[in-house]
């Protein structure tokens, strides 16, 4: 795929974005439906009526093209490409009237995540990227801070409490301990603030396919790493830890430390 149909997927995927984000804007801080998954998480109306403003959307544009999404699953397609989406990542945030809930919009190609965007509605920040292209901030190049020990850094996770669940505990409460700052600004924006340089490291215990395809290309073309914790780079590890880049061994040390315990 060259550079101009790639610029083509991302200013597409923006629009569909912000499109979503004002869907959701129509429901915030004010009452509408509400419902928990099977799962336990939460499922709103706005989550559906984006979802389907997002499908519909694509399909018209490139019916070719598969579509994953939280809410209605997948539909099949034959150009190569599939489109993940999100409509609301963060929904905890969302259904408490908290701003730090995203639209999630990603592209895969052959199977490569290369297209990713991160939209805020409540905040009106955009992070949106493409393989080689670089990443982007409301228009602005993004880039990774180059923090180069834990004990400056600034880790987040969307809850570090859980990792003890999903049988990160040790790992995570070392690296809570070696960090100079620890904060829970989570779900997508942990991963925006990576890729911006206002964080260092972003951790979440269980993450699904659809939370995980914007943010890798994000993260990466802004310089940082996008991996699961066994250190491996992937959408699909089921769990998801980024960093600036300059972080990524001494996290991984301790997570396989820790791990081996």
């Amino acid at each position: 795929m060259n550079e101009g149909e790639l610029r083509e997927l991302l200013d597409f995927g923006v629009g569909l974005a912000r499109g979503a984000g004002e869907i959701t804007l129509r429901y915030f801080r004010k009452k509408f439906d509400t419902r928990r998954k099977a799962n336990k998480t939460y499922v709103t109306e706005a989550d559906l009526e984006a979802e389907a403003f997002l499908r519909r959307e694509i399909a018209a544009r490139y019916p070719e093209d598969a579509i994953l999404g939280e809410e209605e699953g997948a539909r099949e397609g034959t150009s190569g490409r599939r489109w993940i989406v999100d409509p609301i990542d963060g929904t905890y945030s969302f259904v408490h009237g908290v701003p730090f809930y995203g639209v999630l919009v990603g592209v895969e190609i052959e199977g490569e995540p290369s297209v990713g965007v991160i939209h805020m509605p409540a905040l009106g920040e955009t992070a949106y990227a493409a393989r080689g292209l670089g990443c982007f901030l409301n228009g602005e190049p993004a880039r990774v801070r180059e923090t180069r020990t834990l004990e400056e850094s600034l880790v987040l996770s969307t809850d570090f409490g859980s990792c003890e669940h999903y049988g990160f505990g040790r790992a995570a409460e070392e690296l809570q301990r070696r960090a100079g700052h620890r904060r829970t600004w989570g779900d997508c924006y942990g991963y925006l603030l990576v890729a911006t340089g206002r964080a260092d490291v972003m951790l979440d215990p269980s993450m699904n396919v659809w939370d995980c395809a914007a943010l890798l290309p994000i993260v990466e073309e802004a310089g940082g790493t996008f991996t699961d914790w066994q250190g491996q780079r992937t959408i699909h590890g089921g769990n998801a830890i980024a960093t600036n880049g300059l972080l990524f061994e001494e996290v991984m040390a301790i997570v396989r430390s820790a791990r081996a315990e």
